[in-house]
């Protein structure tokens, strides 16, 4: 059983990857292995736009790093989608990758049933985190994946792994945690949903 991330950060080792690490390690406790993909590491050309792949399952670009990140995600059971919240929305990085599975998509949903998570990562509170989790929903939900919502046990903490930075704003000065593992919310939900998809992936089998 394997669990891929793929982080669409620009700052490989900060806030998100600290998600992601806290995620993936619970799924390993759980049984999985695991494996991160840093698209800042990348070399992916943008979509060239010219629909090779609405008639067959592949791409035209065939010289950058998509096909090895295909192949990884075609073997992956479970596949956790990061990305840090930029106005409302996932980074250039992680837009350019959704577009490139294209190929993944249009003649036949490769990706369906393998289990989906998704986490973000933002400086503040109330500023689009939940839209930018919603739009990772989003491209999980048309590639037919199977999206796990997690919630520890107990009363509800928040919906969806959105971590933040700001701890509080006291006299209208605002001051911030060191990092996301001082946010007292984002880690524990992290750590329930790489349990949770480990979870779904030993029943689906």
């Amino acid at each position: 059983m394997k669990i891929l991330a793929i982080n669409g950060s620009h700052r490989v080792g900060q806030n998100t990857d600290i998600l992601i690490d806290i995620a993936l390690d619970a799924a390993r406790q759980a049984g999985a292995e695991t494996e991160v993909i840093e698209l800042a590491e990348c070399n992916i050309e943008f979509c060239a736009g010219c629909n090779r792949c609405l008639f067959k399952p592949e791409c035209s670009i065939k010289d950058d790093d998509m096909r090895v990140i295909k192949e990884k995600m075609l073997a992956a059971d479970g596949i956790l989608i990061a990305s840090p919240n930029y106005f409302s929305n996932v980074t250039a990085r992680m837009k350019n990758f959704f577009d490139r599975t294209r190929p993944l998509h249009m003649t036949s949903n490769q990706l369906k049933g393998k289990v989906a998570g998704f986490l973000t990562m933002g400086g503040l509170d109330n500023t689009g985190s939940e839209t930018t989790n919603a739009i990772m929903e989003n491209f999980c939900a048309t590639h037919e994946m199977l999206i796990v919502h997690a919630r520890p046990e107990g009363p509800v903490l928040g919906s969806g792994v959105t971590g933040s930075l700001l701890d509080c704003v006291e006299d209208g000065i605002p001051h911030w945690r060191r990092s996301v593992k001082d946010d007292p919310i984002a880690p524990l939900i992290a750590a329930q949903l790489g349990k949770d998809m480990v979870e779904l992936i030993k029943r689906l089998s």
